[in-house]
């Protein structure tokens, strides 16, 4: 089985390194960028199987990317987990059209598990 592509999306380069070689170690090819307006050309270079955004990012926030990927032709299907320590986080998420939501801070079983339940 080839293995899956996720890219990984925070401002916070400390996050984007603790996810990479967590999910590496399960397995998973890892993309991170941490400038929120670089995600969508980064996505089409690389083309993930599943997306991680962080909510609160500078310049462009996490729904903001999102609903741009939401219209974007070729990309719109593209499975993605919210990342997000907000209390309002869960239906940000969801209004923008997250497949699903984490809390921050985040339990790395539980990213894992998300992740495989959106990739079976």
């Amino acid at each position: 089985m080839k293995s899956k592509k996720i890219m990984v999306c925070d401002d916070d380069q400390g996050i984007l390194d603790v996810l990479q070689m967590l999910l590496e170690s399960e397995g998973f090819t890892v993309f991170t960028e941490i400038n929120s307006t670089n995600l969508i050309k980064q996505i089409h270079i690389h083309k993930p199987d599943l997306l991680l955004l962080d909510l609160w990012m500078p310049l462009l926030s996490g729904d903001q990317v999102l609903k741009a990927i939401r219209n974007t032709g070729e990309i719109k299907d593209l499975s993605v987990i919210v990342l997000s320590a907000s209390v309002d986080g869960h239906d940000i998420a969801s209004d923008a059209g997250a497949d699903d939501f984490v809390a921050k801070p985040f339990d790395l079983d539980v990213i894992v598990s998300k992740i495989e339940k959106l990739l079976v």
